[in-house]
């Protein structure tokens, strides 16, 4: 794939308004690769600038060939904001307790509990892993970057889909319906199976959040669809059969073919994507391959989220998602 798709540098700088790095479109709708960046080196704000700029424009960006270490991520992160803590349960790593790891195996183990775990009263939605990060608390993290460790040579893709598109793709009355409700947030069964005492004293949960269902963009004023099957647990105000059936339109609609783009993973690659207006599902496949992967994330702070009518998050249970101190 060429830098600027088919364009002529200055041709790319005219029509997507980048100045400082490359940006390659990968669907219409969502999806970028950004090259002429070396992450070895720190960014400048310039370049920071572009770069934020086109997470606002296609929601996820894609870098290749990054052979960058723990400080080196950590450094690019911080070039968007204060970090966070690896995750508000799970510990990260004891020297970086910013990065948060992962390998399939983990995704392995849930799969084999969740075979063998009695039915409950109602079957599980099977939504295929997708979720936006974190939003048991309050104020999710505003972006998270993804760097792969363990890469295999083909499997283990991530699906991320554009949540201002599905929004503006609901008709009128639709969007008229959802624009002033609310739905609360709990730690779901994944995020809460490994809680247990931190070495940093930070409590490991349970956590829930009273989110709005529409959540206005902070940056760019964008209405988008504020949805993650895996911790939502219904729509405040609705009868139990009403809050099922809408949640169950609104999942669908914010995972259209339409509104996504499949990012495959090869060595040194490293995602970015902006947490308040994407919701991402991987690795998609981990059950259906038996190669080792792992990846490392870390998290940039975010504020507390905002409906398009003045509704503001509120905590449930726990605390914050408070950065480092």
């Amino acid at each position: 794939m060429s830098n600027v798709a088919a364009l002529r540098p200055e041709q790319a700088v005219d029509r997507f308004g980048y100045r400082h790095i490359g940006v390659t479109p990968v669907t219409p709708t969502i999806g970028a690769e950004i090259s002429g960046v070396d992450l070895r080196q720190p960014i400048n704000a310039d370049v920071a600038a572009d770069i934020q700029k086109a997470l606002h424009d296609w929601r996820v960006v894609f870098f290749r060939d990054q052979d960058i270490d723990n400080d080196q991520l950590k450094a690019f992160g911080r070039a968007f904001g204060p970090l966070t803590p690896a995750h508000p349960i799970s510990e990260g790593l004891e020297d970086h307790p910013e990065i948060w790891e992962r390998s399939v195996e983990e995704y392995r183990a849930r799969r084999n509990r969740n075979d063998v775990a009695p039915p409950g009263r109602e079957p599980p939605r099977d939504y295929k892993g997708w979720h936006i990060d974190i939003t048991f608390v309050a104020n999710p993290n505003r972006y998270s970057i993804l760097q792969g460790v363990e890469i295999p040579p083909f499997g283990g893709d991530t699906l991320f889909t554009n949540l201002v598109a599905a929004y503006e793709g609901l008709s009128a009355p639709i969007r008229t319906l959802i624009n002033g409700l609310q739905a609360v947030h709990r730690t779901s069964g994944y995020d809460g199976a490994d809680a247990k005492l931190r070495r940093d004293g930070r409590s490991a949960g349970p956590f829930a959040a009273l989110h709005p269902l529409v959540r206005v963009h902070p940056e760019t004023g964008e209405k988008l669809l504020f949805l993650n099957p895996e911790t939502i647990s219904h729509i405040v105000g609705l009868k139990e059969p009403e809050s099922k059936a809408l949640l169950d339109l609104l999942f669908y609609e914010a995972t259209r073919p339409e509104y996504q783009v499949r990012f495959h993973w090869k060595p040194k690659s490293l995602v970015v994507w902006d947490n308040q207006a994407v919701a991402h599902a991987g690795p998609i496949d981990y059950s259906h391959f038996d190669l080792p992967r792992a990846v490392r994330r870390i998290t940039v702070a975010g504020d507390l989220t905002r409906g398009p009518d003045g509704f503001v998050s509120q905590p449930l249970e726990g605390e914050l998602f408070n950065v480092l101190g």
